[in-house]
This record gives structure tokens, C-alpha cells and sequence, in this order.
């Protein structure tokens, strides 16, 4: 099927998202975005954070000889992320979960404002600034904006790591695995403000059009993944997903 470029939705997708009962959302950066924040690694408008790029401080590699850097780090981006609120996409997802049989929200970001909005179950592919997890037994400890953050994991006695993909890593065990079944069996598949670039989150939207999936993209600008996608909705994701709900 040809792409359709627009900024404005088509009858066929209207159709197709009345009628639809399981629906997939992949959500990038630039949902972040409208939110006040470029992206997260640039969470202070900045690439490099006490002379240091951000995929240095960010990685595997940094983990290992100097967690305190890590988590210094990772404190100053919740605390600037502590003071963003959602915006009228993160809205708009939250309302979608209660109108499809079967949604599932899968997102590349770990600023929690999927949660903060209402949306209940988020599949978080690269973890969340607002939990730690041991670096032995892997146990998960939320961390509260009100509250001094634990340095010890309170089943082992280990050191805490936050719970985020760092440059490195690979996805935990088992998360992508839960979005590309869902992928697999979506009838509409949406990608919003992501250019679809980073793997494997990107094969979420090939997934679901290789199983049949009708596939909107939604983005200010095309990206390489554009020509893919069964529609294109050209604009901010803050501004189209609200048009959903006009008649």
C-alpha cells in the first residue's frame, strides 16, 4: 500500500480507528518533547554533562568504575524531570486504554509521564528513572520524588543501580518479547514521535505490518521509517492525537 502523507486525518483511518479493538503505540522522544525537554539524554540542554558526553556518563562501562557518577547523574535528570507534566499526547494514550478491548503503550522513554497521565501499563523498554535495581539480586525498589532515595538493596544488602537501559546494555529479559507479541497481532499500529531508528523498537512498527497492521506515523518531520508506514500524520503528536476524538 502506498504511503499517505497529510496533516490532517483520513476518512480510511478514522474508519479503521473506530472499529479497531487492539491497537499498539510506540512512543519516542519527541513525545518527551512537548513535555519542555528535547530528549532525555539532553535533559539539562546539554550534550555533555561535567565534560563528559552523555552516552559516557550514561553507559555500561561508567557503571562499573564509577556508580556515585551514575547516580549523580541520573538524580539531577529526575530531579529536572520531577517538575515536567504531561502533555495532550501522554493524555490522549491515557484515554485510549480505557476505549480498546486490547492497547498496549510501548515506550522508548523513562521519564514515568506515560504513568503520570493515567495510562496504567506501559511497557517501558529502556527502564525508568523512578526505580533502582540491585546489580546482584536484581530486585526493583521504587524511587518517590518526596523521599531520600536507598543506596542498599533491602533484600541482599548490595549496591542499587537505576533501573534504565544505559549505552551498553541490552533490553531486559522478556520486554521486547511482550511488545512484539502484542505488535504481532495489533490491528493499528502507531508510531508517535520517535524516528524508529533505534533497534530492536523500531521492528515494533515492521512487526505489526508485516502481520497485517495498518501503520501511522506521527512526527513534526518525516523520518526514514516515513515510507513504511501506511499513513503519515505530519505534527506535533500534542496536537493530532486530541483530533482523534473530533467527528
Amino acid at each position: 500500500m502506498q504511503t499517505t502523507k497529510r496533516s490532517v486525518i483520513s476518512e480510511e483511518l478514522r474508519r479503521r480507528f473506530a472499529r479497531a479493538t487492539r491497537v499498539l503505540v510506540l512512543t519516542g522522544a519527541g513525545v518527551l518533547a512537548e513535555s519542555g525537554v528535547p530528549t532525555f539524554r539532553g535533559g539539562g540542554n546539554s550534550d555533555v554533562w561535567k565534560g563528559m558526553p552523555l552516552d559516557v556518563i550514561s553507559s555500561a562501562r561508567m557503571l562499573q568504575s564509577n556508580l556515585p557518577a551514575v547516580w549523580e547523574w541520573f538524580d539531577q535528570k529526575r530531579e529536572f524531570l520531577e517538575n515536567l507534566k504531561p502533555n495532550a499526547a501522554h493524555r490522549a494514550f491515557a484515554e485510549w486504554e480505557q476505549c480498546f478491548g486490547d492497547f498496549t503503550l510501548v515506550t522508548q522513554n523513562v521519564d514515568g509521564l506515560h504513568q503520570k497521565a493515567g495510562s496504567r501499563d506501559v511497557v517501558e523498554l529502556h527502564g525508568s528513572v523512578w526505580r533502582a535495581r540491585c546489580i546482584t539480586c536484581h530486585s526493583r525498589f521504587e524511587i518517590f520524588s518526596n523521599q531520600r532515595r536507598a543506596q542498599e538493596c533491602k533484600a541482599c544488602g548490595d549496591a542499587l543501580r537505576p533501573d534504565v537501559v544505559l549505552f551498553g546494555e541490552v533490553l531486559p529479559p522478556g520486554v521486547f518479547e511482550r511488545a512484539a507479541k502484542q505488535a504481532e497481532k495489533c490491528e493499528l499500529c502507531f508510531a508517535v514521535g520517535t524516528s524508529a531508528q533505534v533497534y530492536p523498537a523500531a521492528s515494533l512498527p515492521e512487526i505489526a505490518k508485516a502481520a497485517g497492521a495498518y501503520v501511522c506515523e506521527i512526527n513534526p518531520e518525516e523520518t526514514p521509517f516515513s515510507d513504511l508506514c501506511d499513513e503519515v500524520l505530519t505534527g506535533k503528536a500534542g496536537e493530532v492525537l486530541p483530533l482523534f476524538s473530533q467527528r
